[in-house]
């Protein structure tokens, strides 16, 4: 069995290694937003690659997060505003920081600290206009929430969930509760228990079990109504596999699998009601983004995400593109690179 202490020691380690290894050869800026020459010929680079005819849409260099980050989340805000909260650095240490991205001027500024540093967390816009910040890694797995108010920029706590975990999934129901599902244990075991929120309680409840356990899986509402949970990871390797869960009935069903079997990845409700998933694990190197199909139940390939990341958010804006922001690659380290994704027309 994969234990969770092995594999944070054993990520946290890579990142540590690269970045002394490119300290030591005068290239750290690697790990900060490049500048001078080298950012004009990447930049230029990536402007002049080519697209194969056909791959499908494209990506656009934008504003640098204040603070790189990894396995933090994002969280587009009624105002058109996108919240990055918490995360770890380079170093692996937790932040509880938070920064606010402007689309209008591409660029990020700081709003309030949460309560607590945490990590591999998730947060969930309600429909008060609040955001829901649930569980995450700490010293342990985390059973606290709290929630974030745009109005005041400031954080309160809310009920704890009945099970602590992280690398979960959350979603936002059409009644207005959160289902949060999967995930790690406190004790590192992958988990099928999925429980709902309800704000207008603050409390928590249980609800029906994944037919996997799985941990770092993406969960997406569709516009029927279902929640599409994707890939993650459990002892047993890496996941393709794919499940829907019926509000209604509290129930989880099968459907297609992904092309690659992937983990710390994102997942996006594009406006044409399919579904597109981008990055990801093994090895931040899955080669393309995919795009999942609710009418078929079947998914295709799309442009890759470059540079190749995982550990990253995707957060749909007002005008139909995707924002990526952060997260982490083999090549560079922690990011602080964010990436526009437009799907064709």
């Amino acid at each position: 069995m994969k234990t969770v202490s092995t594999f944070r020691l054993t990520f946290h380690n890579s990142r540590l290694l690269i970045g002394l290894a490119l300290c030591a050869a005068g290239l750290v800026l690697a790990f900060a937003p490049t500048s001078g020459a080298t950012a004009a010929d990447n930049a230029a680079a990536e402007r002049n690659q080519s697209i194969p005819a056909q791959v499908l849409g494209k990506w656009r260099i934008t504003g640098d997060l204040i603070t790189a980050r990894v396995v933090h989340t994002a969280t587009l805000l009624p105002n058109g505003k996108v919240l990055a909260a918490a995360g770890e650095d380079f170093f692996g240490v937790p932040l509880a920081s938070a920064e606010l991205y402007d689309p209008a001027t591409r660029t990020w500024a700081a709003t309030g600290d949460l309560a607590t540093a945490r990590w591999e967390h998730t947060a969930t816009l309600l429909p008060s206009g609040r955001v829901l910040v649930a569980a995450g890694y700490g010293s342990v797995g985390l059973s606290s929430a709290e929630l974030y108010d745009p109005a005041t920029g400031m954080w309160t706590p809310t009920g704890s969930l009945v099970n602590g975990r992280y690398e979960h999934t959350a979603t936002l129901l059409p009644n207005g509760q959160v289902l949060v599902a999967g995930g790690h244990a406190r004790i590192g075991l992958p988990l099928a228990s999925a429980e709902l929120y309800n704000p207008a309680t603050g409390t928590w409840a249980t609800t029906g079990s994944l037919a996997i356990a799985r941990a770092f899986p993406t969960a997406t509402l569709l516009p029927n109504g279902q929640v599409l949970v994707a890939g993650g990871t459990t002892d047993a390797g890496n996941l393709a596999s794919a499940e829907l869960y019926d509000p209604a009935t509290g129930t989880w069903t099968t459907t297609g699998s992904l092309t690659i079997a992937r983990y710390q990845h994102t997942a996006t409700l594009l406006p044409n009601g399919q579904v597109l998933v981008a990055g990801g694990e093994p090895g931040g190197t899955p080669p393309h983004a995919e795009l999942y199909d609710p009418a078929t139940g079947m998914w295709t390939e799309t442009a890759g995400l470059k540079p190749l990341r995982s550990g990253h958010t995707a957060t749909l804006l007002g005008n139909g593109m995707v924002l990526v922001s952060g997260g982490y690659s083999p090549q560079y380290g922690v990011l602080a690179r964010a990436k526009l994704y437009k799907s064709a027309p």
